[in-house]
């Protein structure tokens, strides 16, 4: 019983970290990771950090999941941020599809920021893609797991979480904001604390994952991996539970029979 246990629990564990994010808070990422900005210019991660508290979403811009939401949601968040963007914080998205270009990073920001509803200073917010695999490696370190998938008609997708990360000025990991959406007073908290090197819990435990999209159907659909995996895990747990109760009984049965 105890070794089937500790296989589940084993199973569990493997599966969840191959579906959304491995947390490694307290852990520093590398600063002198080079990225291009969307003005086609090569800046390390310091730079874009600029010795501020920085708050990090892992995106693609040509993500037709939950990527566009997200960026929205961040704008309409940072509108009513009470905190003064490159003086107390900054922002940095990141996109670790291979195939991207600064255009599509430089377009993206600009309807960002156009979201925005309020003067927002401009270089408070980078987008950028990765330069010698810098996206992939900075996804690792901070514990983002993503995964590239093309469909029968060639359409490059990825399977991938929605997360904010904090940063402190060092680099180090300091929260997880999971989700979507995000509220101005927990990000402001979040921000504050990264500013003094502070550690915290993560905040809303449930992640989301980003949706495929079938351009025949015009709709969008879940991974199949996504619920392979859940089915595969609530099996386990089924299981699991079977064999308590069974166990349970019989023991119960060898208790009476000694008894009488």
């Amino acid at each position: 019983m105890r070794r089937f246990l500790v296989l589940v629990l084993m199973f569990v564990s493997i599966h969840a970290n191959q579906l959304g994010l491995s947390e490694k808070l307290g852990e520093t990422v590398p600063l002198d990771l080079t990225f291009i900005n969307e003005k086609g210019e090569r800046v390390t991660l310091k730079e874009l950090m600029d010795g501020k508290p920085t708050m990090v979403s892992l995106n693609y811009f040509k993500c037709t999941g939950i990527c566009t939401p997200q960026l929205n949601d961040m704008a309409k968040m940072l509108s009513r941020l009470d905190l003064a963007e490159n003086q107390d914080y900054k922002v940095i998205t990141i996109s670790f599809a291979e195939d991207e270009g600064h255009e599509l990073a430089a377009a993206k920001k600009k309807t960002m920021l156009h979201a925005i509803q309020r003067e927002f200073v401009q270089d408070a917010w980078h987008f950028v893609i990765g330069e010698n695999n810098s996206s992939g490696i900075f996804a690792d370190k901070v514990g983002f797991e993503y995964q590239k998938t093309v469909s029968p008609a060639g359409v490059v997708d990825y399977v991938h979480p929605a997360t904010l990360i904090m940063l402190s000025p060092q680099g180090k990991i300091t929260r997880y904001l999971n989700g979507i959406e995000q509220l101005p007073f927990d990000v402001k908290m979040a921000l504050l604390e990264a500013g003094e090197g502070k550690v915290g819990p993560t905040i809303a435990k449930s992640l989301l994952y980003c949706f495929a999209y079938d351009p025949k159907a015009k709709t969008y659909i879940f991974k199949w991996e996504k619920i392979a995996g859940a089915v595969m895990t609530f099996i386990m747990i089924a299981f699991f539970i079977y064999l308590v109760k069974t166990s349970r009984r019989e023991e119960d049965k060898s208790q009476h029979k000694g008894d009488n």
